[in-house]
C-alpha cells in the first residue's frame, strides 16, 4: 500500500544562504587534526565548491576529512543561518541566484558542518565552475511539518515530500517497508549524537575496518538512503533500543576517530514500526532528477 501524507498542507518558503570559505580554527596555531592513529594531517574539509566530488560517488578514498559534495552555503548571521538550516530540505529544489550560474538549479542532498550549520547542494560539474564564493542560492523550501499518515510515531526531519514520495516506502503488516542501501548497527554511530535531530548531523565511525567489513560498509556511496539500529533520532540523536532512524549521506570519509561518512537524518521513531528493505538503487540519484 502506498503511504499517504499532509503534503497539501505544507508552506513552501524560500530561505537563503551564499557559498561559504572553508575555515581552520585560529588556534591552535598550526592547522593539524589528528588521525585515529595519533598521526597529524592536513586535508580539505567541508565548505566550498568541490568541483570533482559529487552525490552518487564514493564515500570513501578521497584526500579529505569529511568533505561536502557540490556546494555548501550558509547565511551571514547565526540566527538567520539556523532558519535557512532547519527548514531546508533534502531534495528541495535550489537555484542560483547571483554570479555566473544565475539561474541554474540544483537540490539538496544533506546538512554538515562542524555543528551541520551548512546546508550541502548538488548541482551538476558543468555548474559548479561557475560558481564562486559568496554567490547567493536560493532554496524553496517544504518539508518541514510533514507527517505520514497512520504513523504519527514517526518523525520527519529535513525530508521533502518530493523524495519521500520517490523513497517508495510501502505499508506492509503495520510496518513501513523502507528500501535503504545499508543497513548500520547502533555502535557504528559516532560523532553527533545528543545534538539536535532538526539539523545535527551523525557520522559512521569507520576506524575498525574488520566491522565495516562485517556489515558490508565500504561501499557506501554519498546520497545513499541507509537505516540506522536501535537509534531514536526523534527530537535529539540517541540510543534506544527498538528504535530506528533512516537518513542520507550527506559527506565523506574522514580520518578522524568517531568520524565517518556524515548522515543527515530523514525520518525516526522511538517504537519498532518500520523494516528496512535492501535495495542497492536507494540513492538520492536514482530518485531526484541529476546531473553529474
Amino acid at each position: 500500500m502506498k503511504m499517504k501524507t499532509n503534503e497539501n498542507l505544507l508552506v513552501n518558503v524560500s530561505v537563503m544562504g551564499s557559498v561559504c570559505q572553508p575555515n581552520f580554527q585560529s588556534l591552535p596555531a598550526e592547522p593539524y587534526r589528528l588521525d585515529s592513529n595519533g598521526n597529524p594531517f592536513l586535508l580539505p574539509s567541508w565548505g566550498s565548491v568541490v568541483h570533482n566530488v559529487s552525490v552518487g560517488d564514493s564515500a570513501f578514498g578521497w584526500e579529505a576529512d569529511c568533505i561536502h559534495p557540490g556546494v555548501s552555503i550558509k547565511y551571514s548571521n547565526e540566527t538567520g543561518n539556523r532558519g535557512l538550516n532547519i527548514l531546508s530540505c533534502v531534495g528541495n529544489e535550489a537555484i542560483i541566484m547571483s554570479g555566473d550560474a544565475k539561474n541554474a538549479k540544483g537540490f539538496v542532498t544533506g546538512k554538515s558542518g562542524r555543528f551541520s550549520e551548512q546546508v550541502i547542494v548538488h548541482f551538476p560539474k558543468k555548474i559548479r565552475e561557475k560558481i564562486s564564493i559568496n554567490d547567493k542560492i536560493l532554496i524553496k523550501s517544504i518539508g518541514v511539518g510533514l507527517k505520514i499518515s497512520d504513523f504519527e510515531n514517526v518523525f520527519c526531519k529535513s525530508l521533502s515530500p518530493k523524495l519521500f514520495n520517490k523513497m517508495n516506502v510501502k505499508i506492509s503488516k503495520n510496518k513501513m517497508n523502507i528500501p535503504v542501501a545499508h543497513i548500520i548497527p547502533e555502535h557504528l554511530i559516532g560523532a553527533g549524537s545528543g545534538l539536535t535531530s532538526e539539523s545535527g548531523s551523525l557520522h559512521i565511525q569507520t576506524a575498525d575496518n574488520s566491522e565495516m567489513k562485517k556489515h558490508k560498509l565500504n561501499n557506501i556511496k554519498l546520497g545513499d538512503i541507509i537505516y540506522i539500529e536501535n537509534y531514536d533520532s526523534s527530537y535529539q540523536h540517541g540510543f534506544l533500543r527498538n528504535a530506528w532512524a533512516v537518513g542520507i549521506i550527506g559527506q565523506t570519509n574522514g580520518p578522524r576517530a568517531g568520524y565517518g561518512p556524515g548522515i543527515t537524518i530523514l525520518m525516526s521513531s522511538k517504537i519498532n514500526n518500520a523494516k528496512p528493505k535492501i535495495e542497492t538503487k536507494a540513492n538520492i540519484v536514482n530518485y531526484i532528477s541529476f546531473i553529474k
